[in-house]
């Protein structure tokens, strides 16, 4: 039977070690898998959060490799023949223990975005052309790999900006048709949307497949750049009035 080697890193918060298991491949094997057997042969205390096993709960990101990953949906069999197979915690937050990382603040980030404000009079019927464009966005699973390989976040940690994963969700609302709320300030000012320079680097390793660059981040600045930046809009804001 062959065999893979998991270099895989244990410890907690600030100190910790890389430690090398042998686990027996077998066929349709993730690397999830490959950890589970290493709870269960070897080190039982092996921390790991997951979930559900089928890319839809967003709980096993770590990085495989180097590369923000699912563990569950990364094949064994798409690394060559003893190859070392490195594992790591997500980087961009706070270290727990071995593979698992604090995420906790992702979810106050969340808690700042105006909510979803209707009409008090909306009509509720609305048709399919309507919601395809904010469709796609309700596709995410929150596994926090965008925020992970933003380098705005990982690199210069600015809390500020809310990380792409909550540019998705302000798209949503900001494009649902029947929301009234206009969050083009909050982008500017609380979200931090400025501070992204359109690298695409979170698009490349969504699980979902959601286009957060074109379709959702770039169309937001754009309405930011309408709002604030635009030279002709303001001058006929300022003798006309913004309309409400």
């Amino acid at each position: 039977m062959r065999e893979a080697l998991l270099k895989v890193f244990r410890g907690e918060k600030d100190s910790g070690e890389y430690v090398t298991y042998k686990v027996p491949i077998e066929s349709g094997m993730v690397v999830l898998d490959a950890i589970h057997y290493i709870q269960a042969m070897y080190s039982p205390d092996l921390a790991v959060r997951w979930n559900c096993k089928a890319a839809k709960c967003g709980s096993c990101s770590a990085e495989v490799n180097g590369r923000p990953s699912l563990m569950c949906k990364s094949r064994m069999d798409k690394f060559v023949e003893g190859e070392e197979i490195v594992v790591q915690p997500i980087k961009s937050f706070p270290h727990i223990k071995d593979l698992v990382s604090d995420v906790s603040w992702n979810y106050e980030a969340n808690k700042k975005i105006p909510a979803f404000t209707p009409a008090a009079d909306a009509d509720w019927t609305f048709y399919q052309e309507d919601i395809d464009r904010v469709q796609e966005f309700r596709k995410c699973i929150e596994c926090f790999l965008c925020q992970d390989v933003c380098h705005v976040i990982r690199d210069h940690d600015r809390k500020d900006f809310l990380g792409p994963r909550f540019m998705v969700r302000s798209a949503g609302l900001e494009m649902h048709p029947l929301d009234t709320l206009d969050r083009t300030r909050f982008l500017k000012e609380d979200a931090g949307i400025g501070l992204c320079n359109i690298t695409k680097c979170c698009t490349e390793v969504c699980p979902e497949s959601i286009h957060i660059t074109d379709n959702a981040i770039i169309p937001l600045k754009e309405r930011v750049v309408d709002e604030f930046y635009d030279p002709i809009a303001k001058f006929f804001k300022t003798v006309f009035g913004k309309k409400k």
